[in-house]
């Protein structure tokens, strides 16, 4: 019995170690392409695996980019957390959310897509579900610790769908220079926070 055991830990652990080299191949791929330019040969092709072995861990592309979404939320709760452990504001909250966003193109692009398409397979679908609701959970404690404030508490949600929106608008903006377009974008989500025009709307 132990044998079998580490022999099926053994399985689990390579398993692991194969989706998040699949993972990890499609966010470089993001670098580099457009996000509907990416196919599953593509993200095969990079990881070092056939098509078909793809399909054995993510039943579609979907599935492959709500686990992705699953492990980089780990990522930026760190950030937010580390701000709030360290006295930030919620200017500095505010900051890190875009420039989270701004940074992490791969990320942004898969919000962005799941939040727009309405098509996703079931099992994509819920998953995703799941990952909203746990990251706008998370948002709104660090919102609450950050500032006490009801206002806040009552609008986490419409404050970050607000931020999104501002990197939406301006990340491409033309004419612009990367650092031109980063400042316009800071203004823009330092003017939500202060004007708070969220207060009369309810949240779940």
């Amino acid at each position: 019995m132990p044998e079998k055991s580490t022999f099926e830990q053994l399985r689990e652990d390579e398993r692991e170690v194969r989706k998040r080299l699949i993972i990890e191949a499609a966010m470089e791929l993001f670098e580099e392409k457009s996000f509907h330019e990416i196919g599953m040969r593509d993200i095969a092709l990079k990881a070092g695996v056939s098509a078909a072995s793809i399909y054995r861990y993510f039943p579609s592309r979907d599935d492959l980019f709500v686990e992705a979404l699953i492990r980089d939320i780990n990522n930026i709760e760190k950030r937010l957390r580390d701000r709030v452990d360290n006295g930030g504001n919620m200017e500095e909250l505010a900051i890190a959310v875009v420039d989270y966003l701004v940074e992490n193109e791969a990320t942004f692009q898969m919000m962005v897509h799941f939040m727009i398409r309405g098509e996703l397979n079931p099992q994509a679908l819920k998953k995703f579900n799941s990952v909203q609701r746990y990251f706008l959970k998370m948002f709104s404690k660090v919102v609450e610790q950050t500032d006490g404030s009801e206002q806040f508490r009552l609008n986490a949600q419409a404050f970050f769908a607000s931020l999104a929106g501002v990197v939406l608008t301006y990340r491409n903006y033309p004419g612009r220079t990367a650092e031109e377009k980063r400042k316009a974008i800071h203004r823009l989500a330092l003017m939500i926070m202060h004007q708070g025009e969220f207060n009369e709307m309810e949240t779940d």
